[in-house]
């Protein structure tokens, strides 16, 4: 194996540069994932005034996303041992590609809710799909850096959607008002998502499978022709296809069937540790800061137009701090990453919640005024900065890599499907929260989860940078 300190050969950078395509073709599922986030923003007020909704109606059409994202990754899992990764991956896009042109001629706000759900599932599935295949098609060299994609997929996904809405929204001169062929701009807004949901199917449709499923499904020539397109003359193909099959068998031995279950609360203990990671990765609240920014914005003096701008920044900014999680993952390694982040974002959070006593009014009528709204703002883009350099794309490398190959797909299903749930729930409770208590007490509870994924890190995650996949089960038992 090439190491740090070899110069590949030609034919081995071409093999290389052959798992980054496959990497970012399997990543654009992460992009639907991140402008299905975020496209409804744009919509929501303008879907509210339409079918004159009350709040809680219009929370549920929110947020019922998610619950469908919970169910499409669960279920993706299992499919994906079933028909294979790339099968499921054109899936979840048809699913995505539907839902966009159904919520878009949505004529109710259940209708709009049932089409909503059905983007969650295919976007769920896409979750779950791209961080396995990703992690079993890299070089162990490379994998952290093209684990790391999925993140940055997600991250561009927000920012494209923002942006979109954005430029419909002022085109329309508001999202309520009609821009084309009689259609408000706001249904426009869902209409756009069958362009990357249309390019993501052919994509999926391109691609070859992974060498782990083909494997598993005795399908060894295939395994072989595609392991030797991402290794290249290198390494040993053979050497790396009779590991695979090794750890299988292994696999087969120790988990009859792929089971998830063992004995730790009724599952595998690397099971818990994938689900706390996905936990805490959502409970740090960086979904408040991209869902309610506009309160937060205003809060410390900008006016509507200005707070979209600067959720905008945000955005961007989530976007480059990913390039120094993708620099660093396979020189510095998973667990210090996280530990940073932790500390990091536990430190900008309570700085949050701190000046956050200092607001007057209430509800999403709150306003600070002096240095205290400067701190805020410069607090939370630091949480930013910290959670996308590290919980944000290395949760997703994790999962994609830490299982051992039998369960992976179901595991990193299970795994995916608490992450979103997490994501409800804090979405969910931020504004009931916000309104009895301030900005302060949920910003302080964001700050404790921070402060306790510092010491699960340390006590339960494995470091896995550079080793091969199929050795996934020794690491596994060692961390858990």
């Amino acid at each position: 194996m090439s190491t740090g300190h070899t110069v590949p050969s030609a034919s081995a950078r071409s093999a290389h540069r052959k798992a980054t395509a496959l990497a970012f073709a399997a990543a654009v599922g992460g992009f639907l994932f991140g402008f299905d986030s975020s496209v409804i923003n744009g919509a929501v007020n303008a879907i509210e005034g339409q079918f004159s909704l009350d709040p809680s109606v219009t929370g549920l059409v929110v947020a019922i996303a998610l619950l469908g994202c919970a169910l499409g990754a669960w279920a993706g899992g299992r499919l994906a041992d079933r028909w294979g990764r790339t099968h499921v991956m054109v899936l979840g896009a048809v699913l995505f590609f539907v839902s966009s042109i159904l919520s878009a001629i949505a004529f109710s706000a259940w209708d709009l809710a049932v089409w909503r759900f059905m983007a969650g599932v295919g976007i769920g599935i896409a979750s779950v799909i791209a961080p396995a295949y990703i992690a079993e098609i890299a070089p162990a060299a490379m994998r952290g850096r093209l684990g790391s994609l999925q993140q940055l997929a997600i991250t561009v996904g927000i920012f494209a959607a923002l942006l979109s809405d954005q430029i419909l929204a002022e085109s329309a001169g508001g999202a309520a008002n009609v821009l084309w062929l009689g259609w408000e701009a706001w249904r426009w807004m869902f209409l756009v998502a069958v362009i990357p949901a249309a390019v993501y199917g052919i994509l999926a449709l391109r691609i070859p499978e992974s060498p782990r499923y083909l494997a598993a499904k005795g399908r060894d020539g295939e395994a072989r022709a595609v392991l030797a397109s991402v290794l290249g003359p290198d390494e040993d193909v053979d050497d790396r296809l009779a590991q695979i099959h090794r750890s299988i068998v292994i696999d087969e031995a120790n988990a009859s069937e792929g089971s998830l279950r063992g004995s730790s609360l009724g599952l595998k203990p690397i099971v818990w540790v994938g689900i706390l990671l996905s936990v805490f990765q959502q409970f740090v609240g960086i979904n408040v800061i991209f869902y309610y920014s506009s309160t937060l914005w205003q809060a410390v003096g900008f006016d509507e137009s200005q707070a979209f701008l600067v959720s905008t920044i945000t955005s961007i900014t989530n976007v480059a701090v990913t390039f120094i999680a993708i620099a660093l993952i396979d020189k510095v390694g998973r667990r210090p990453l996280l530990l940073i982040g932790s500390a990091g974002m536990t430190v900008s959070l309570g700085l949050m919640a701190l000046a956050f006593t200092q607001a007057t009014g209430s509800g999403e009528d709150i306003s600070l005024s002096g240095s205290w709204g400067v701190i805020a703002l410069i607090c939370a883009n630091a949480f930013v900065v910290f959670f996308g350099a590290s919980w944000g794309p290395l949760v997703w490398v994790l999962l994609g890599e830490m299982f051992p190959n039998r369960i992976r797909a179901a595991a990193l299903g299970v795994a995916a499907a608490m992450q979103w749930i997490a994501n409800f729930a804090i979405t969910l409770t931020f504004p009931p929260l916000l309104s009895a208590f301030g900005a302060s007490v949920p910003y302080l509870m964001y700050a404790t989860f921070a402060a306790l994924s510092f010491f699960f890190v340390f006590s339960k995650v494995p470091e896995t940078k550079g080793m091969e996949l199929e050795d996934m089960g020794d690491a596994s038992r060692a961390g858990a």
